[in-house]
């Protein structure tokens, strides 16, 4: 009897553990409400919002920004006191090891490196080896569609996604669906959801992510001043015609896990203030997701 009574005290204390954490989505197992949601995603920075500046600067003002997360790209010039001259594969493990170092003494990660586009399988092995190296999570690329299968391996045997990003036209994945023929059959290919240039392309961002349902790995985080013109301006996300809201609504419906990173492409040499602005409206937007 006392026994019995004591699983039931058990039962009755895990169930009020689970009702003060949020409901539970039976679909999913998992805790669905906004804290579970902030928990799973991460706010980055695309290093190309800096590109005017070296990458040590460019740290420096994603450190000023408060982000903790970094999405690289390839060719950025290094700065400091480095000798090796730009940030990509070419670098010695002398300047590995003491951009790991700088990052970790700022409490910092690399999640991301891209976009890339590699044409030979070579370069594809040179890439992979230095994300490998460089504890990178996902490439962010345009491949070449020969290359599908070749670099689906590379990803499985390196544990590194690759997430297709979707440039306006004239680029070959500038709709989801063409993103989705390169992903089928192929579990370490996804998708880097680009929101403004799907606006630039004329297409709903929503409807995108919906084609899209549980193969997204990364977003870059945007808007723009108007749809269907592919040079439209970047704008302030919240400021824009992109629904955020509704982006950041279906993103947690589909329970997506992974990274967004702000790609801003304005106000190129004094723009720290403007990604202030944004990660100060993301955190709002996904503190307010019922």
């Amino acid at each position: 009897m006392k026994r019995i009574i004591l699983t039931i005290a058990l039962l009755h204390a895990i169930t009020m553990l689970i009702s003060c954490k949020g409901t539970v989505d039976p679909k999913t197992s998992t805790v669905n409400d906004s804290a579970a949601v902030s928990s799973d995603w991460q706010l980055a920075v695309q290093l190309w919002t800096f590109h005017k500046f070296d990458f040590v600067t460019a740290i420096e003002k994603a450190d000023s920004a408060g982000i903790r997360f970094i999405e690289a790209f390839p060719g950025q010039k290094m700065g400091g006191d480095f000798k090796d001259s730009v940030f990509d594969g070419s670098l010695s493990p002398e300047s590995r090891a003491k951009v790991k170092d700088m990052l970790k003494s700022k409490g910092m990660t690399i999640v991301a490196y891209g976009v890339v586009v590699p044409q030979t399988p070579e370069a594809w092995v040179d890439i992979f080896s230095f994300a490998g190296d460089m504890g990178i999570r996902y490439i962010t690329a345009e491949p070449l569609r020969s290359h599908w299968s070749f670099i689906d391996s590379l990803a499985g045997v390196h544990n590194i996604k690759v997430a297709i990003h979707d440039h306006p036209k004239p680029s070959a994945y500038w709709h989801p669906d063409s993103v989705l023929a390169a992903i089928a059959g192929r579990p370490n290919i996804g998708a880097c959801a680009d929101i403004g240039h799907w606006g630039r392309n004329g297409l709903d961002p929503v409807e995108c992510l919906k084609k899209l349902e549980g193969h997204i790995v990364g977003l870059h985080l945007k808007d723009i001043r108007e749809m269907g013109k592919v040079d439209a301006a970047d704008m302030i996300p919240g400021t824009g015609v992109i629904n955020i809201p509704a982006v950041l609504a279906e993103l947690k419906r589909q329970g997506f896990k992974g990274t967004f990173s702000i790609e801003h492409e304005d106000n190129w040499y004094n723009n720290v203030p403007d990604v202030k602005q944004i990660v100060g409206y993301f955190n709002a937007e996904v503190a307010a997701l019922k």
